[in-house]
């Protein structure tokens, strides 16, 4: 997940006959927010990210408790099993825990070796399914930032043939800096091709034996302590029928200044390397270094699960809309100064997963909607949005039957806030459903103060979206009732900085849920619009997953 937002889809409808209409807002449902249950969001929260959870990785004990508790709640809420006579749907993934892991050997040409220490200079993981991963005499390659966009006109690949060689990647994209939202990468707001998913997905097509990122805490949008607790450790991919071999044999990170290093040993400029990477006419850098790491792994199939809880619609029954919820996280990591290594992940996200029985408790309360609800608290987004990822190209029920969705994923302790924030506000026609929601709420939707850190690419959301379901992610702004933005922002840089991805995000007695129950309110009230009306929501035009919903739907 990523860390909470910092300062941090309206309808052009589908109807029966499957072509695009215009929203008609005043014919959106009213809808009446029953009781929600503070002491449900309290108890599920404190329990899930209990040691006793130890963590909620996938496929470990945790994970077997986590999943046992959340029938039992979804049972208790009303649910009936979503799959099926089943409560899960099966997640094939592959843990690979790396050891015996060397520092990163880098020499030039006059033989002379520099020497990198795992976990404080670089972190590395492989995707290969081999107990033995050795990276010998790499030629590194500066690549800028790793693009091949041919919409753009853009590929940092051309011209340099980079198999067997080790890539040097920037994070983010080529337009990070900038202020407007205007640009071959959408200006200031990162697209998927800043996401290090991408870069290593386009270094193993170009056929690279390794590939660094290049650690940089404002593109990143986080410091290397998160890199550092998310890459170390076991790490969970899907499993496939050629066990990684068509991926790079490592990749990872590497600290800026571990980076500058190199630059200075190959006599490159690396501000002027940077500045370069960010226009059309850069070339690859071939740096004259070689590269040299190895490192052991402990493989191991894992069978882990998305919990699947529905109510069916009154009405419209083969008509679904979504509610998604990660149950997953880090389960044991890096230690904190006093030892404690459990990644309780409290925040992230069993509050997100707590919401989901919280709502059905809800959904109960008022009654069955027209349209069915699916409750899906999905494993392994931690790892990739592994879990959303299988269930929406395995889908229990046809995505060209789902009307659109709404993810959690964490929720803020600060306090009320005056606003909240919508995560790829524009982007779709269910921006009508937050705005009515907001308003009866006495809230105003503000779009994320930070499009350039990616956060709509990085939840599980992103899984649905690529493949056309409309799905609306937002969470509590920072404009708190008490202290104004500028508390806010200190609240929510103190999550990033003390508590996100490490050990000590942890259910605490003294937390004002008054924030969580008002944006809970919020979700409930979008997702029951959703389930009362007929219409069918789409993305706006010229947004890049609307040609998947026109397809997925039959649509012009």
């Amino acid at each position: 997940m990523r860390a909470l937002i910092p300062a941090l889809i309206p309808l052009a409808l589908l109807a029966a006959c499957k072509k695009a209409d215009n929203v008609d807002v005043a014919s959106l449902p009213e809808v009446t927010v029953p009781e929600l249950s503070e002491a449900t969001m309290k108890e599920v929260t404190k329990t899930l990210s209990s040691d006793e959870f130890e963590g909620r990785a996938p496929g470990s004990a945790g994970e077997e408790k986590t999943i046992a508790y959340l029938v039992e709640k979804f049972k208790a809420a009303g649910l009936e099993p979503g799959n099926g006579e089943s409560w899960f749907q099966d997640v094939g993934l592959v843990e690979i825990n790396a050891k015996n892991m060397s520092n990163l050997t880098v020499t030039g040409k006059d033989g002379a070796a520099m020497n990198f220490a795992p976990s404080k200079d670089f972190v590395a993981v492989t995707y290969q399914e081999k107990p033995k991963i050795e990276v010998v005499d790499s030629e590194i390659v500066f690549v800028g930032y790793g693009v091949n966009a041919e919409a753009q006109g853009w590929n940092d690949y051309e011209g340099v043939d980079v198999k067997g060689k080790t890539v040097l990647i920037l994070v983010n994209d080529p337009d990070f800096g900038t202020e407007s939202l205007e640009g071959d990468f959408g200006g200031r707001a990162m697209t998927y091709f800043g996401r290090w998913t991408y870069k290593f997905e386009e270094a193993a097509r170009q056929g690279a034996a390794a590939a660094l990122v290049v650690h940089d805490t404002a593109p990143a949008a986080y410091g290397w302590n998160v890199v550092e607790s998310s890459w170390t450790g076991p790490q969970f991919y899907a499993q496939s029928a050629n066990g990684g071999s068509d991926q790079t044999m490592a990749n990872g990170w590497v600290q800026k200044d571990a980076a500058k290093k190199l630059f200075d040993a190959a006599g490159v400029d690396m501000e002027k390397a940077l500045a370069d990477a960010k226009t059309k006419e850069f070339k690859a850098i071939d740096l004259g270094l070689k590269a040299g790491v190895s490192f052991e792994n402990d493989i191991s199939k894992k069978n882990s699960k998305n919990v699947v809880g529905i109510m069916k619609g009154a009405k419209r029954p083969d008509e679904y809309v979504l509610y998604t919820g990660h149950w997953d996280h880090l389960g044991r990591c890096t230690p904190a100064p006093d030892g404690d290594d459990i990644c309780n992940g409290a925040v992230d996200n069993a509050t997100g997963t707590a919401a989901l029985v919280a709502l059905a408790e809800g959904f109960k309360a008022q009654g069955a909607p027209d349209r069915s609800v699916v409750f899906l608290a999905v494993t392994a987004e931690e790892s990739g949005l592994l879990g959303s990822k299988f269930y929406a190209e395995n889908p229990i029920y046809p995505l060209s039957q789902t009307v659109g969705g709404v993810n959690m994923d964490a929720f803020s302790m600060a306090g009320p806030a005056k606003n909240l924030m919508v995560v790829g506000k524009g982007k779709s026609q269910l921006d009508a459903y937050i705005d009515i929601a907001a308003k009866v709420e006495g809230r105003v939707p503000e779009a994320e103060p930070t499009p350039e850190a990616g956060y709509y690419y990085r939840s599980d959301h992103f899984s649905f979206a690529k493949l056309g379901v409309p799905m609306v992610y937002f969470e509590g702004g920072e404009d708190l009732l008490t202290g104004g933005r500028e508390a806010g922002k200190i609240a929510a840089e103190d999550y990033r900085k003390n508590r996100y991805h490490g050990p000590k995000d942890e259910y605490n007695k003294n937390w004002d849920w008054s924030g969580v129950m008002a944006d809970l309110k919020l979700y409930y009230r979008v997702g029951r619009m959703l389930a009362m009306t007929e219409a069918w929501p789409n993305w706006n035009e010229g947004d890049e997953f609307k040609p998947a919903r026109d397809k997925s739907r039959g649509g012009s």
